[in-house]
């Protein structure tokens, strides 16, 4: 593999920024391989590498190398059924995919948190967000850059009732709170995965809007 080529790894490949995301990996040139770990198969593309699985398993299962990592894991307490099973998709399995990249070489995690994120907040969501940017910070990544966007607006293959209902008042909320079509989020992390730092970033969703665009 040559210098204008990475090899990345994309978890979350099948969700609302996720399926996005992936495309424009796939068109990347600069891409030469792309791993994607999901519950079902993904159609087939000779750029692609599908395992399909257990996400967790999977995870543990990594192999090859890595330059970049982007992380669209993420669900609500609600289709999770618990506390206990949200934690584990929102902070769990982001943190193994983490560990587990870095020991692949990987330099640069790309992850979804969400605006408000807040190690110290009340809110179970917000905190559970927070707590994972600081763990993710914690391991030592070279390059880490942490995306904060407001409502993701789209549609899913599984409707979020509170998104459908709250989507047409987050489109006039002004700044990071205005809510944010899904595709704009995946363009800036693409975007912004391909940005070569040694830092910490965190983006808030006005700032990825502008990306985005």
């Amino acid at each position: 593999m040559n210098a204008t080529t990475r090899s990345v790894l994309i978890a979350g490949a099948t969700g609302l920024t996720g399926h996005e995301l992936l495309a424009f990996l796939l068109e990347d040139p600069s891409v030469a391989h792309v791993l994607a770990p999901t519950r079902h198969a993904l159609p087939a593309h000779p750029k692609l590498e599908n395992p399909v699985g257990m996400i967790g398993h999977l995870i543990a299962q990594l192999h090859g190398h890595l330059d970049t990592v982007y992380c669209c894991l993420g669900t609500t307490i609600r289709q999770a059924g618990s506390r206990e099973a949200f934690r584990m998709v929102d902070y769990d399995l982001p943190l193994s995919l983490g560990r587990h990249a870095l020991a692949l070489g990987a330099r640069h995690y790309v992850v979804i948190s969400a605006l408000g994120a807040d190690a110290g907040s009340r809110l179970f969501y917000n905190r559970t967000k927070g707590e994972l940017e600081l763990a993710l910070q914690k391991q030592g990544w070279p390059q880490l850059t942490i995306v904060r966007p407001s409502l993701l607006l789209g549609a899913r293959n599984k409707p979020r009732m509170g998104e459908v209902f709250a989507a047409p008042f987050s489109r006039v909320l002004p700044g990071r709170w205005r809510g944010i079509e899904a595709g704009t989020v995946a363009r800036a992390m693409w975007r912004l995965g391909s940005g070569a730092s040694e830092c910490t970033r965190i983006v808030e969703s006005d700032e990825l809007q502008q990306i985005g665009s």
